[in-house]
């Protein structure tokens, strides 16, 4: 298969036509590489000169930006009722609203969905999937979509209606209450 693949590309390039010295070469638009494995570069959206260590502490950086877990039944959120939204430690952006929190017993705070989901569809949601074998079997990792830092796990044994558990470490998690509503400027005049 790669010789005729090879033979092919033979014969398209001989007859393909000399490109002028003026029009630039393709550029590759994707260049991050697709693991994480070591030796190579993180999968984070943002440049070298981002500083995680210093903008987490040891605990949220080990979580988020090196997948790590936060000790079962510790984090500071497991038992928060507040209601709000909880966003990502890393990036400020909402991921779970506090409506979707639920006791699941399991040691890490729980989620039906993720904020933005419209039934299945999570398209709008702040928070991407991707396969994970590292727990030893078939996993499901949660990212933040907008900076890819680790939040945990999502499983498919929750309530109802959604069925998911999505099992987010707190330590990836920052809590911001909804804001009382403030009266309007101009009902005060």
């Amino acid at each position: 298969m790669s010789r005729l693949v090879g033979r092919l590309l033979v014969v398209v390039s001989q007859h393909a036509p000399v490109r002028s010295a003026s029009i630039p070469k393709r550029i590759p638009l994707f260049t991050r590489p697709v693991s994480t494995s070591q030796g190579l570069q993180s999968l984070t959206r943002y440049n070298k000169t981002s500083d995680w260590h210093k903008k987490l502490t040891p605990e949220q950086y080990v979580v988020t930006r090196e997948k790590g877990t936060e000790e079962p039944f510790s984090g500071i959120y497991l038992n928060h009722y507040e209601v709000g939204m909880y966003h990502c430690v890393c990036c400020d952006v909402p991921l779970f609203s506090s409506e979707a929190k639920y006791d699941s017993g399991t040691g890490w705070p729980a989620f039906k969905e993720a904020h933005g989901t419209w039934g299945r569809d999570e398209s709008h949601a702040s928070v991407i999937r991707r396969p994970d074998n590292s727990l030893g079997s078939a996993g499901t990792e949660v990212l933040c979509k907008n900076c890819d830092a680790h939040l945990g796990h999502v499983f498919d044994d929750g309530p109802d209606p959604t069925g998911q558990r999505f099992c987010i470490n707190s330590v990836a998690l920052k809590f911001k209450p909804r804001e009382n509503d403030a009266p309007d400027i101009e009902e005060q005049k």
